[in-house]
C-alpha cells in the first residue's frame, strides 16, 4: 500500500519544482531563447524531446493525483495506477536529467554568447525569486477556499 500523504507531497514536489520551476525556467527561457537560434538537427530534437518528456511527466502526474484520489475514496484497484503512474515519473526523471545535464545543456552553450548567457541566469534567478511567493499565495488560497481561516 501506499500512503495517500505520501503521493501528495511528491506530488506537490513534482509540480512546484520540477515542472514549475525547473521546466518552467528550461520552456519559458531556455528553449525560448534556443528556439530564436540555428540549432543543429540534433540539438532541436534533444530539445523537443525534452518538451516531449515534460508533456508526458504532466500528464502522468495528473494520473497520478486521479488516483490517488480514487484511492482515497476506497477504491483498491487504483493502488495499482498510483503505483504504475509513481513507477513511470520514476523511469522517466532519471534519464531525462542525464539526457539535460550530460547532452541538451552543455551543448546549448555553444549557442549563447556571454552576454545571453548572464542575462538567462539573471533570469533564471528573478523566475525563482518570484516562484515561492507564487507557491505560499496559491496554498493560502487553498486554505480560504476550504474555510481555514475563520
Amino acid at each position: 500500500m501506499i500512503a495517500p500523504f505520501f503521493v501528495d507531497t511528491a506530488v506537490d514536489f513534482i509540480t512546484v519544482y520540477a515542472d514549475r520551476t525547473h521546466h518552467g525556467k528550461e520552456e519559458n527561457i531556455l528553449f525560448r531563447d534556443l528556439d530564436k537560434k540555428s540549432l543543429s538537427d540534433t540539438d532541436r530534437r534533444f530539445m523537443k524531446e525534452l518538451i516531449e518528456e515534460h508533456v508526458l511527466a504532466r500528464k502522468t502526474t495528473k494520473a497520478l493525483v486521479a488516483a490517488n484520489a480514487r484511492c482515497r475514496n476506497g477504491e483498491s484497484a487504483a493502488i495499482a495506477a498510483v503505483k504504475s503512474h509513481l513507477r513511470t515519473l520514476a523511469d522517466l526523471y532519471p534519464k531525462h536529467i542525464q539526457k539535460e545535464d550530460e547532452v541538451f545543456f552543455p551543448a546549448s552553450c555553444a549557442y549563447l554568447s556571454d552576454e545571453e548567457e548572464q542575462a538567462m541566469l539573471a533570469e533564471f534567478w528573478e523566475f525563482d525569486r518570484k516562484m515561492i511567493h507564487e507557491k505560499y499565495k496559491s496554498v493560502v488560497q487553498g486554505l480560504e477556499g476550504k474555510g481555514g481561516f475563520r
